[in-house]
């Protein structure tokens, strides 16, 4: 019996260690890494999306960038979601009546898309709902996790994070080569059908959130008032403000991801099983960036990681133009070959500057509004995605980039490139040493 309770106890520690990164096991913590898990899962729709705006409602790639820009629009209203969820419960619960509403309108969401859209119009309806419903499930899981974070010890700073991150990114690791090959045999509808029952996971585990009933008096303290009292006071500190707006330039740079997909289709004629690989390569890639950042670079300050991070991506950027100039085929490296190992760089660079901005968004929410500050910080930074895209969308039509015409491309590169080292100007609005937790206050 000493040796079975000593055996039990070592895969305790090694799970507790290795695989939970020092955070204690729960129900509630499996619940937490589930959703995050389904969010990743969820990946598996989006080449079926670009295919579907591309070949069957014959969008071009201007009006594809404006789409996704428009389909990112709730989550730029986060807070909207966290402000519900902070001050008015449901059934008495803050949290859980949200999770089970989230994945209900997810399911919807998917299963029109594969049956009843066949306009643009429409396609963007269901596009904004499939992503409101990853939104809120968003606001409310983070908002957990951010409860959770604020008692973690200065030598687990950043794990719970990187946890949630990471099954994020073994999700999309499950999906990611399944959604090209799923293409190859199956139409871009049924694709939708079957992700359409990943939301609904979500909705069946939100129970199991360790959550206790509001009473009238908690419910009449929580009110409106003190929730924006306490979300004027915490915008209005410049070491709030400041770093807000960093992390809102250095998303809002233009990017050329929508004339970059229709090159690669169009002129290239990679076939959907194998950007299925591209997508498989860079799930495993956000993995390894999770597990550089918890090993290597969580103690880093925020202004090294980004400095870096930002030169060396922008360097690596570079690349893409032997692809779009076919060098590197003078090189004798195939198309393939160098589309694949440049993802896999890039976005272990990304993801190891990423984590840094949730362990500093995790730091400055005010207890009390966790949900809807965690939300107001995530959300500048999603709007700026959105910027990314329109901008990259009047550069396109700017440019005379079109579905069959990429002649300007390389331009486009250069210059979406160059404008990523904007963010250096400001990187003095980093802080340069650790958040205080208790107080919120950046040295």
């Amino acid at each position: 019996m000493l040796n079975d309770f000593s055996s039990s106890s070592k895969i305790k520690d090694f799970l507790t260690q290795k695989i939970l990164l020092g955070n204690e096991p729960s129900a509630e913590l499996i619940v937490i890494i589930t959703i995050y898990f389904v969010q990743g899962i969820l990946t598996l729709s989006r080449l079926a999306v670009s295919f579907f705006l591309k070949d069957e409602l014959l969008l071009s790639p201007v009006q594809m960038s404006a789409i996704i820009g428009i389909g990112s629009l709730p989550w730029m209203i986060k807070p909207l979601y966290g402000f519900i969820s902070d001050s008015l419960p449901l059934f008495g619960y803050h949290r859980k009546p949200y999770l089970v509403l989230s994945g209900i309108i997810g399911c919807a969401a998917w299963v029109c898309l594969g049956t009843v859209v066949h306009t643009s119009s429409t396609a963007t309806i269901m596009i904004v709902l499939s992503s409101l419903s990853v939104a809120i499930s968003d606001v409310i899981v983070d908002s957990i996790v951010v409860e959770r974070a604020r008692s973690e010890s200065d030598a687990k700073t950043g794990s719970l994070q990187s946890l949630c991150w990471g099954s994020s990114a073994i999700g999309a690791l499950c999906t990611a080569y399944f959604s090209g090959l799923l293409l190859e045999y199956f139409t871009t509808r049924t694709v939708f059908l079957v992700t359409a029952s990943f939301p609904l996971i979500v909705s069946s585990v939100a129970w199991f959130i360790a959550e206790q009933p509001i009473d009238k008096d908690v419910k009449k303290s929580n009110n409106t008032k003190n929730q924006l009292l306490q979300i004027r006071q915490a915008i209005t500190q410049k070491v709030i403000w400041l770093p807000t707006l960093f992390i809102f330039i250095w998303q809002a740079t233009p990017n050329a991801d929508s004339a970059f997909f229709y090159f690669t289709t169009n002129e290239l004629h990679f076939q959907p099983e194998f950007l299925g690989r591209v997508r498989l390569v860079t799930s495993f890639a956000s993995l390894l960036g999770v597990w550089a950042f918890q090993r290597y670079f969580k103690t880093v300050p925020f202004r090294i990681i980004f400095s870096w991070g930002i030169f060396v991506s922008t360097a690596l950027g570079m690349t893409t133009l032997l692809l779009v100039t076919h060098t590197n085929r003078l090189l004798g490296i195939d198309d393939h070959w160098f589309s694949l190992g440049d993802s896999l760089i890039l976005t272990v660079i990304g993801q190891v500057i990423f984590m840094p901005v949730l362990v500093l968004s995790t730091r400055l929410c005010p207890p009390g509004i966790e949900a809807t500050f965690f939300a107001v910080l995530m959300s500048v930074m999603n709007f700026g995605g959105t910027v990314s895209y329109w901008l990259g969308s009047l550069m396109m039509k700017w440019l005379g980039i079109t579905e069959y015409q990429f002649d300007s491309l390389w331009l486009l590169i250069i210059i979406t490139n160059c404008t990523s080292l904007i963010p250096i100007l400001f990187m003095k609005w980093l802080p340069d040493a650790q958040v205080d937790i208790d107080n919120n206050v950046i040295s």
